[in-house]
């Protein structure tokens, strides 16, 4: 096997430094959808968003808890239910594609668990499908979310290696972005050793209560946990939220497990998905090989190995959360604080939990009788320089909403994906238009990470970001 080493600089491109992505991404999902519901309920997710994520694939795989077997029929169940909400979300937005072009993206991967299907002979339907999607004239990079086991991308790995030059396999790989679902099967490891410089994102281990991505359906001690209940499920998901949401199953072991893997691609402001140490809906992941000595063995059948590289991985951020307050300013700060990965995620679950619960109203509501998301607009670009110890401003005075909503602002600092990690405070009010800064005394030039949060008092409410990145110099 040759070491593909990777240079990743003909990406910048794509995208400034610190700035949104100029285009859709383009996404193929791995899932070995019925080995547990959560895959169901994360493809219905993904539908409501293919007007903003580009859908190029839909692979069904194995796991290590489906080992022989895979589901494409109940891929295809999803889409068609799909189908019969089409028309109605495009009143909402022209972009969702026809079912009928999705249906043509469901492929199949081996019916063998990892490495059993990874090798001479074991190319699929799926393997040769992203290799295809690789050779595209389409400079984006290809994201592979992987909701379950990862040998369909291994193979894919294994071909490319096996008949590209070494010039062309680098160029092809650089083009790959992986974000998995912890490790479902032993080709992980494989593949993370053999292409040392891919870009991967991961919770290693099948240890889940040590991985980030679970902050999306943990139980949080301090805090509202209603939107991942069962019961606002059911109002806002499943019940009279049409085809869509009776295809919705039931929670058997977490929710939406999977969808961690693609929401970091939804272009909301905040998220960054080139750069998983900014933060976002998919949680916030830093760059370095991880330390194995107090991982533990989950349930499955994966063993735990120890890493011979950086990967992207679990991050911690220190979290205060602002709650209502019902007299004088309408924002203040909670009493407790969170620290821990998982914070990375839960800490923006209200807002992710309520656009997709706008977006299930989309399906069955007019647009009229819905709600969309505000627009937060900055009257000043989003990276700018400032001196040491001076004051700046940041106003987003422009900010519109387009069903005529009431909308709140909410600025903060956002200090772990900056250089400069301790907290500066809001001069003054942080709940209006304009916030009023003072930039700290630094010895080197520092960066500082600002997020804008607008929310509107629709009905559910809903959230847009913008991030403000600021360099102070000495």
């Amino acid at each position: 096997m040759k070491t593909i080493s990777i240079i990743f600089i003909s990406f910048l491109f794509l995208t400034t430094v610190y700035g949104q992505d100029i285009s859709k991404h383009r996404v193929i999902v791995l899932t070995d959808i019925e080995a547990d519901p959560d895959d169901t309920q994360s493809l219905v997710r993904l539908l409501l968003y293919s007007n903003e994520i580009e859908i190029k694939g839909i692979v069904a795989t194995t796991s290590c808890w489906m080992t022989n077997s895979i589901h494409p029929e109940s891929i295809n169940r999803v889409i068609d239910a799909y189908a019969k909400v089409q028309a109605n979300l495009l009143k909402h937005d022209q972009g969702f594609p026809k079912a009928t072009s999705i249906k043509a993206l469901v492929k199949e991967g081996l019916p063998k668990y990892g490495m059993l299907g990874v090798g001479k002979g074991m190319d699929s339907e799926g393997s040769d499908w992203i290799i295809t999607e690789l050779e595209k004239d389409d400079e984006r990079p290809l994201w592979i979310s992987t909701w379950g086991g990862v040998n369909t991308l291994a193979q894919a790995l294994y071909k490319i290696d096996a008949t590209k030059s070494t010039q062309e396999a680098t160029r092809l790989i650089s083009k790959l972005r992986v974000y998995t679902i912890s490790d479902q099967d032993d080709s992980a490891i494989w593949i993370r050793n053999n292409f040392p410089d891919l870009f991967y994102v991961v919770s290693p281990g099948d240890d889940y209560g040590s991985a980030t991505w679970t902050g999306i359906n943990t139980y949080v001690n301090g805090v509202d946990n209603t939107t991942i209940s069962n019961s606002w499920i059911a109002q806002h998901i499943q019940q009279n939220h049409g085809p869509l949401g009776a295809v919705y199953p039931d929670v058997a072991w977490g929710v939406e497990g999977d969808t961690p893997a693609f929401l970091s691609l939804i272009p909301n402001g905040l998220n960054n998905a080139e750069h998983p140490e900014f933060g976002g809906w998919g949680g916030r992941y830093e760059l370095y090989k991880p330390d194995f000595s107090g991982m533990k063995d989950g349930s499955s059948i994966v063993t735990i190995a120890p890493e011979t590289r950086k990967i992207w991985t679990n991050a911690i951020d220190s979290y205060t959360p602002y709650i209502p307050n019902e007299f004088g300013r309408s924002v203040k700060k909670d009493t407790s604080t969170y620290l821990n990965d998982k914070v990375t995620l839960w800490r923006w679950r209200d807002d992710f939990q309520y656009d997709f619960a706008a977006r299930m109203d989309w399906t069955i509501k007019s647009y009229e009788e819905s709600n969309h998301p505000p627009v937060p607009v900055l009257i000043h670009p989003k990276e700018i320089t400032v001196k040491s110890g001076t004051g700046f401003t940041l106003d987003a005075f422009d900010t519109y909403d387009p069903d005529g909503d009431n909308f709140s602002f909410l600025w903060f600092h956002y200090p772990e994906p900056g250089s400069y990690n301790k907290l500066i405070t809001v001069n003054g009010a942080e709940n209006v238009h304009m916030a009023y800064f003072t930039a700290p005394n630094v010895e080197k030039k520092e960066t500082a990470h600002f997020i804008l949060k607008v929310t509107d008092k629709g009905e559910p409410p809903l959230t847009r970001y913008k991030r403000v990145v600021v360099t102070i110099t000495p």
